[in-house]
């Protein structure tokens, strides 16, 4: 009889290490307490992008300067609550550190490019096996300036992605009309990076691909687990709030709410929520025919099969803390300014508001790798800002390591072991 993983959580990672669990000849049992793709999922209210270049972590050289400035802005772009600061200031300082210098940002840079590349064409991939392969789509992803010198002021973040093999178009005033002729005129200058690509509905995709693995022969069982059985270092069973599931391997991959799951596997990461927004209009009669992120909106904004999505934003509050509206209100207001024709009356069932947890470790990377207790249970979580785009090859990894064999790319940066 094969052996049994139980996958933790069916968010996109969870669904990709179904999929690639059963095709490498696991039985499959997925554990997730609410629906594949709903909206309490971070996989349902993303950005949209699957960006092979976003390698420059959240944390850069003087970010630190700017902290004051985060504590006392609750509606900035990277805010954290006074309430919680005590609780969050170890993982603070940790992601403070780990963009410290140029060389550090290179270096996650250099980690996360491997696990990034290519990674529309897995998703396509996987889409296509699902029946969905309309909604993964490669147009490229622009970010938009109004100037040269708002692009120039980025050049360090440039310099590093050109450095890990990332190439890209300068577009001046003119062929940015061209491009883009609804988005506003103040911005006269892009940066196209046509080998990314963008999923029109990522909820759908997430659902659709949970599907075809309960398809495939997946067992999908709506329970919240809590825990594992091990004994003589080897995997027995997942515990549940419903009780036990016998298993020999399993894949924690539950994003912001793996923290417990990981320590009870005898790992202790640090492992803290980004919470993110995002503000959507239905119907939108405009919108980018390129996914794009302004430079001083700091979002990307994606026209999706549900309507025209912004989405962005920086909280550290937790996972408890009720969502302060007037973020996704932020990213609303800018839409508007960015795309003119798009109306100012528009009544409130017309714009959507969304707040979820980004899985996010302090250093920009994620957890990847074995668990302390057993080799039997592997890591899988804490991509912050790269789930979506990360998904694919991390299940590949992840299956890899349940297999005994070895991941096609390097994966010491993504040890859990790292924070021990």
């Amino acid at each position: 009889m094969s052996a049994h993983v139980v996958v933790i959580g069916a968010g996109i990672v969870g669904a990709a290490t179904a999929l690639e669990a059963l095709s490498a000849g696991f039985r499959v049992t997925i554990l997730e307490p609410g629906e594949p793709g709903g909206e309490q999922a971070a996989s349902y209210g993303n950005g949209c992008w699957l960006s092979p270049m976003s390698v420059i972590p959240p944390s850069v050289p003087g970010l630190w300067k700017k902290l004051p400035k985060f504590l006392s802005d609750p509606l900035g772009p990277l805010a954290i609550r006074w309430s919680y600061l005590p609780r969050v200031a170890p993982w603070l300082v940790r992601y403070l550190l780990a963009g410290w210098t140029e060389a550090k940002v290179e270096a996650t840079a250099r980690a996360l490019r491997p696990l990034l590349v290519d990674a529309p064409a897995l998703h396509k991939a996987l889409a296509e096996r699902a029946g969905v392969a309309r909604l993964i789509e490669r147009r490229g992803l622009m970010y938009v300036y109004e100037n040269r010198a708002q692009f120039d002021s980025e050049a360090m973040a440039w310099r590093i992605r050109r450095k890990v093999g990332i190439e890209w178009l300068e577009l001046e005033a003119d062929e940015m009309r061209q491009r883009e002729p609804e988005l506003d005129r103040r911005y006269g200058f892009g940066a196209l990076v046509e080998e990314g690509g963008h999923c029109r509905d990522p909820g759908a995709y997430v659902a659709a691909l949970v599907a075809q693995a309960v398809a495939e022969g997946a067992e999908l069982r709506r329970a919240r687990a809590t825990g594992f059985r091990i004994e003589g270092g080897r995997l027995r069973a997942v515990r549940t709030e419903d009780g036990e599931v016998a298993a020999d391997r399993a894949v924690i991959c539950a994003g912001a709410h793996s923290k417990d799951l990981a320590a009870a596997a005898g790992s202790r990461v640090p492992l803290e929520s980004e919470r993110g927004y995002h503000a959507m209009v239905v119907d939108a009669p405009v919108g980018p025919r390129t996914p794009l992120m302004p430079f001083d909106g700091k979002m990307s904004v994606t026209l999706t099969d549900r309507g025209l999505r912004c989405a962005g934003q920086v909280e550290i509050a937790g996972l408890a803390a009720a969502p302060n509206w007037k973020r996704a209100e932020i990213l609303r207001d800018h839409l508007l300014r960015s795309f003119p024709a798009l109306p100012r009356d528009l009544p409130a069932e017309r714009v959507k508001v969304w707040m979820g947890h980004r899985p996010s470790m302090p250093d920009g990377l994620p957890c990847l790798g074995p668990a302390a207790a057993t080799p039997d249970i592997v890591l899988a979580f804490g991509h912050g800002h790269v789930g979506l785009v990360a998904g694919p090859r991390s299940a590949r990894i992840a299956v890899s390591l349940l297999a005994g064999g070895t991941p096609e790319i390097p994966i010491a940066p993504f040890r859990p072991s790292r924070f021990a």
